[in-house]
């Protein structure tokens, strides 16, 4: 009797959810990037050529292959299989048809196909594409569900079939749409990799223009395109193709011509027809459905008097003639989802091929090296015939002439076996030239087969002969237009240009504020909530940005990913954001801890890195402009360091490094020169054990301040010149009192006359203040409180300067009035530093 033993209700929850995720996504919503097939498709397409079902043979009853499919390959409901084999021979529906359906196999208006035991259907020749070469090694298999047959893990498809017929899928937490397209452009550009394994998404994009529906009509635009094809997701708008004809009574009318992807017909007229019916759309008469066997033609008759134009444009606004298609290209990557762009899919196929046609290869060699081997035994045996005959004549039995003419002649075991097999016919002259003709050509044969597995140009030059014959046999013309028109705009053109404040918390979350929602207040005063956070959570970095800025994020192990700053979500201050890895692919482990927004990747722009180990590093900005998905190296991080900031500058600044004891170090920009991304950087401060810097400001002219914030709310503000000019590499001065009342540093940053600070705790408080409320004092100060906390716990954790253009300052009478914006005098509280403590002795 087994032992009970107790397990976490959660725990095999979490593990039951996971293997069931997974189970989803491996095995049955999601396609896999070299066939483009979900298993259901492929075993159906397995199925039927292991029945015969070829394009040439007659068609049968696809109740048979349903059957054959559950039976061996397939073990869910049979309404699953015969819906994806309807699917798989549907013109509207799949690009180009891999099953030829003979029967009611549904309509473009959302008819059914008819029950599996009335339809018929046999392979296209196409799908014979897909199989071809499937029993000469070229796929590794697998047992069935029952272990009693052996299926193929992938089809050996010589063409992207992942491209061209695109799939769609939802799995757990993720969801797949790739759209189809043209087989000509796609195979094209499988030869333009062939020839430049290093060409650019741009130039495959001169090559494939874009999808290519099988329903036709009109792309709108290219900048959803653009972005599908760089970063595996995108939005492209889908217009119907329309024209207008002139009626007898002299009104118009307009009759559709195609309609977008995956629309229902027969909806749309229902959806045109209620419009009018509730007195939404005005000026149509009558709406009719004209479509028949050789074309669509949806007929939308106007009143006399309206103009075609505007009504057209109503329809686009108000129906499906007009509809999004959002394309994610998520595909299985050695059983693993991942979201690809146009090069990354077109690499996975041809690394494929290149892999079915070497197998293949080898296959065929093996097989043509046996029978070389065979026929030079025929060759041998022919020159001792009588001999041989003799011998055989004297044996009692195969086995004891077999052995006799491998010891007497040597022959080997296969040979032996097949000269005893030989037919007396090949031993006449004719037959004798027949067999050692066969052997000169299985030899030139081998040193072809050879060939392709030994020089890579001749193996490519198999693959290009190949992806040609499928451009001239299957390539036809495209059927969707990609047009340029008034609306063809980028999302940038649809949102202002405006400031907004950006938040990112310890664990991640990340979010935009517009500033305007940050009243300025004067210094002391209790702020208000920036942004909600959980209780083992806190606000990390707070910055000012543009909308149409392109964020940089520089994360803990020296990359940077980059994002539209619109792309982030805005909400209001108290909400906690979205968490970065829902924007950005980050690795485990990786965590973001700085930040830069740009505008344009010019050269005249330096980045200075600094780490918390003082280690200081200078690269030019142009150096991060080729964005990529995954990010890119910036700095080289040693294991016991971590990337704390990084600032742009001109190339001409001076720099302060600012310690968590209170330390700093002032040196000109010019002591850093300028490295590659990939470097590690030089000293910038040497540090006490127990010391880390905080901060790293830019010194942009010499009449402004260093502005240091404490974590206990105390600050002060310095001029530059208080801090004198050494040079990089020592080990600082004192930049401010660090007590027990103030606690160590948490921001040190570079002000001037207007700015304005937002000050923000560890519990998510915020306050937004003008810096000329805070009077310059000495170096070695203390300063004056700032920020009131209200609990014992919470602590400053980082401060954002306001340029004097952003600030907005608001009349005494609007602060009064502000719920939080309690005005505390500067030395109401007894926080302003003591004179004692302002002539406390500089270190060096």
């Amino acid at each position: 009797m087994k032992k009970e033993v107790p397990v976490s209700i959660v725990r095999e929850m979490k593990q039951s959810y996971l293997d069931y995720s997974m189970s989803v996504i491996v095995g049955r919503a999601l396609p896999d990037a070299r066939d483009g097939f979900k298993p259901v498709h492929r075993r159906i397409l397995y199925a039927m050529h292991d029945e015969g079902l070829l394009s040439n043979r007659r068609y049968s009853k696809c109740a048979g292959v349903v059957g054959e499919v559950l039976k061996k390959y397939h073990p869910h409901g049979d309404s699953a299989v015969y819906d994806a084999l309807v699917r798989l021979a549907q013109p509207w529906a799949m690009r180009y048809p891999l099953v030829d359906g003979q029967g009611n196999f549904g309509s473009i208006d959302g008819d059914p196909a008819a029950a599996y035991r009335y339809t018929e259907s046999r392979m296209t020749s196409l799908a014979e594409e897909m199989l071809g070469d499937i029993d000469k090694d070229t796929v590794d298999w697998q047992a069935n569900f029952d272990e009693q047959t052996q299926e193929p893990l992938v089809l050996p498809a010589r063409f992207p079939n992942l491209l061209v017929n695109g799939s769609s899928g939802i799995a757990v937490g993720m969801a797949t749409n790739i759209p189809p397209h043209n087989m000509r452009e796609v195979c094209h550009a499988v030869l333009a990799m062939l020839k430049n394994p290093d060409i650019e998404i741009e130039e495959l994009m001169e090559i494939v223009k874009g999808p290519d529906f099988p329903t036709g009509a009109i792309i709108c635009g290219h900048s959803g395109i653009n972005d599908a094809y760089h970063t595996g997701r995108g939005k492209v708008i889908l217009r119907a193709k329309t024209h207008f004809e002139e009626m007898d009574n002299g009104a118009s009318r307009i009759v559709v011509d195609e309609i977008p992807y995956m629309v229902n017909k027969a909806k749309v007229a229902e959806k045109i027809a209620d419009l009018v019916k509730e007195g939404r759309l005005e000026g149509i008469s009558e709406v009719r459905d004209e479509s028949d066997r050789h074309g669509m033609r949806l007929v939308v008759e106007l009143k006399r008097g309206e103009i075609p134009e505007v009504t057209l444009n109503k329809l686009f606004q108000m129906t499906p003639l007009q509809s999004t298609f959002g394309i994610i290209m998520l595909a299985l990557v050695d059983k693993q989802p991942r979201v690809l762009n146009l090069k990354e899919m077109l690499n996975q196929f041809v690394a494929f091929r290149r892999e079915v046609v070497l197998r293949r290869t080898a296959f065929l060699l093996n097989k043509a090296e046996r029978r070389a081997h065979i026929l030079a035994g025929f060759v041998k045996a022919l020159d001792i015939l009588d001999e041989l005959i003799a011998l055989i004549r004297a044996s009692r039995t195969p086995e004891e002439a077999r052995n006799g003419m491998i010891d007497r002649w040597q022959f080997s075991e296969l040979q032996a076996q097949s000269i005893l097999d030989l037919r007396l016919q090949k031993l006449t002259g004719m037959e004798r030239e027949a067999i050692q003709r066969e052997y000169e050509e299985i030899q030139n044969e081998i040193a072809g087969l050879k060939r392709i597995l030994e020089v890579p140009e001749a193996l490519i030059g198999v693959l290009t002969e190949e992806t040609q014959e499928i451009i001239d046999k299957y390539g036809d013309d495209r059927r969707t237009q990609i047009a340029d028109f008034v609306g063809d705009f980028s999302v940038e053109d649809l949102i202002a240009d405006e400031a907004v404040v950006l938040t990112c918390s310890h664990r991640g979350y990340i979010k935009q504020t517009p500033l305007t929602t940050y009243r300025e207040q004067r210094r002391g005063g209790k702020g208000r909530l920036g942004m909600r956070t959980h209780d083992d959570d806190f606000v990390e970095h707070m910055f000012v940005a543009s909308t149409h800025d392109t964020l940089m994020i520089f994360t803990s192990l020296g990359k940077v990913h980059w994002i539209k700053v619109h792309q982030i979500p805005q909400t209001d201050p108290a909400t906690k954001g979205k968490a970065i890895v829902n924007l950005i692919q980050v690795e485990e482990g990786e965590k973001p801890v700085a930040f830069h927004a740009v505008r344009e990747f010019d050269e005249g722009t330096e980045l200075v890195f600094c780490t918390q180990r003082g280690i200081i590093k200078k690269t030019n900005l142009a150096a991060f402009k080729n964005v990529r998905a995954a990010g890119i190296r910036a700095i080289n991080i040693s294991e016991d360091d971590a990337l704390l900031s990084v600032r742009p500058t001109d190339g001409n600044r001076e720099i302060v490094l600012a310690t968590l004891q209170g330390k700093a170090i002032r040196f000109h920009e010019s002591d850093i020169r300028s490295m590659g991304r990939s470097a590690s950087g030089v000293i910038g401060i040497r540090l006490a054990e127990d010391d880390r810097v905080v901060e790293m400001a830019i010194i942009e002219h010499e009449d402004g301040h260093l502005l240091t914030v404490s974590q206990n709310g105390y600050g002060k503000r310095t001029a530059i010149n208080e801090y004198r000019l050494q040079g990089r590499g020592g080990s600082g001065i004192l930049n401010m009192r660090v007590t027990e009342k103030t606690g160590l540093l948490a921001a040190v940053r570079f002000v001037q006359e207007g700015d304005s600070a937002l000050i923000i705790s560890l519990f998510g408080k915020l306050i937004r203040m003008d810096l000329a409320t805070i009077r310059p004092t000495g170096r070695v100060t203390q300063g004056v409180r700032l920020l009131n906390l209200d609990e014992e716990e919470d602590m400053v954790v980082d401060c954002a300067i306001l340029p004097e253009e952003m600030g907005e300052v608001l009349d005494d009478e609007d602060l009064e009035s502000e719920e939080n914006g309690v005005e505390s005098p500067p030395n109401a509280s007894g926080d302003e530093a003591e004179p004692g403590e302002a002539e406390a002795p500089a270190e060096n």
